[in-house]
């Protein structure tokens, strides 16, 4: 599965993406879980607020479009950790 998170807006209006794949990883069963959840949720609120940052996440080529401070738990954890582990 790839899973793939671009970043943009927020004060400086930097743009920030990187992507993971977890085949072969020991934990993509936890990835394809919560990597679903979001997809499930679909798209969420992407008005987001002034200097807010708005995301895209892909995974294996579906897109859904958020924005803060309105993601859900999920989406929160699957941004955080491909933006923190995905190159």
């Amino acid at each position: 599965m790839r899973i793939r998170v671009r970043r943009t807006g927020g004060f400086a209006g930097i743009e920030r993406s990187a992507e993971v794949d977890t085949s072969g990883r020991a934990d993509a069963g936890d990835w394809h879980t919560l990597a679903v959840a979001v997809l499930r949720e679909g798209d969420g609120d992407v008005r987001g607020v002034p200097d807010g940052f708005s995301y895209e996440i892909t995974v294996d080529g579906e897109t859904i479009r958020c924005g803060d401070p309105r993601l859900t738990d999920a989406q929160r954890a699957l941004i955080a950790r491909v933006l923190r582990e995905g190159a």
